[in-house]
């Protein structure tokens, strides 16, 4: 028996008139933050979608009633290739970027680096995690300024 190795990032878009504005830099992007943090990849798939379409995701998996900018389904544990889900809904960080004053962009990247960063182990319960998080997500932000501006 032959082992098939997939090793793919794939962007989905429902409920919703949106799409990335250069899905091959976000593809670029998301491999080096894998590689940077050492982490093989097997499938990770990205879902953009509205308000209502998370909250339907988040009461029928989490039992949680809110809506959410981000819900990160993994199917393997770091260090296993990073396998999952990552569902983001574009309302939320529409509404996260006007109240934090950034531009959609950089809210957009932030949440998508969140999510990654969960299959590669970081948490956000606690003060201390959060904190973490946070200065990891600005790092991976930065990789993604510096692909730009290569």
């Amino acid at each position: 028996m032959i082992s098939e190795s997939i090793e793919s990032i794939e962007f989905f878009y429902e409920d919703l008139d949106f799409q990335l504005s250069n899905e091959g830099l976000y593809l670029k992007w998301i491999k080096e933050i894998l590689k940077v943090n050492k982490a093989e990849l097997k499938a990770l798939n990205f879902i953009f979608c509205d308000d209502s379409y998370i909250l339907n995701v988040n009461l029928e998996y989490l039992n949680h009633d809110y809506y959410t900018d981000i819900i990160s389904f993994p199917y393997s544990e770091f260090p296993h290739p990073i396998e999952g889900d990552i569902f983001i809904s574009i309302d939320r960080v529409l509404d996260n970027s006007k109240s934090n004053n950034v531009s959609f962009e950089n809210e957009l990247q932030r949440v998508m680096a969140h999510g990654v960063l969960h299959f590669l182990g970081y948490k956000d319960k606690s003060e201390k995690d959060i904190t973490e998080m946070r200065i990891k997500e600005n790092e991976m932000i930065d990789i993604f300024n510096t692909i730009v501006n290569q």
